[in-house]
């Protein structure tokens, strides 16, 4: 049992998967390139996590800065237009955070939209390569076919 917790877990290192390895009876070659295999897939992670990131799916120090201001702003904004004597004011800064909370659920849905779009790109990347690899199957399954 506690070597299945292994198998699930992110990070195994080399001798964790030595030891879980052994009890499949694999040999040195295909265990090396099993591990080159998993070194590969946690560098490609890391390079799609780090791509996403810069796109706007993980917010920055900037960004949690800018939204506490924001929400200060316009919760000030809103508090204060509370306690104006003039109507008119009154109506300024209520329309001012009105007009802040519009901007930034357009930049919001901006943002979600550039996710959006790289999400598709991924997705349409990853669909032409498996119908590259779906015709090289059918091209080796049509050889075999053939030799027989």
């Amino acid at each position: 049992m506690k070597k299945n917790k292994k198998i699930l877990k992110e990070d195994i290192d080399k001798e964790d998967a030595r030891d879980i390895l052994n009890d499949v009876d694999m040999e040195s070659a295909e265990f090396e390139e099993l591990v080159e295999e998993i070194d590969h897939f946690k560098k490609e992670k890391e390079r799609v996590r780090a791509i996403v990131g810069n796109i706007g799916s993980m917010p920055t120090f900037n960004s949690k800065l800018f939204n506490y201001i924001f929400a200060f702003i316009v919760i000030g904004l809103l508090i204060i237009s509370f306690f104006v004597k003039g109507e008119r004011l009154h109506f300024l800064l209520s329309d001012l955070a009105i007009a802040a909370i519009s901007a930034k659920i357009i930049y919001l849905i901006h943002n979600q939209a550039r996710v959006n779009h790289f999400k598709l790109w991924i997705l349409s990347s990853l669909e032409w390569k498996v119908n590259e690899i779906s015709k090289k199957v059918k091209n080796i399954e049509k050889e075999k076919e053939e030799e027989k």
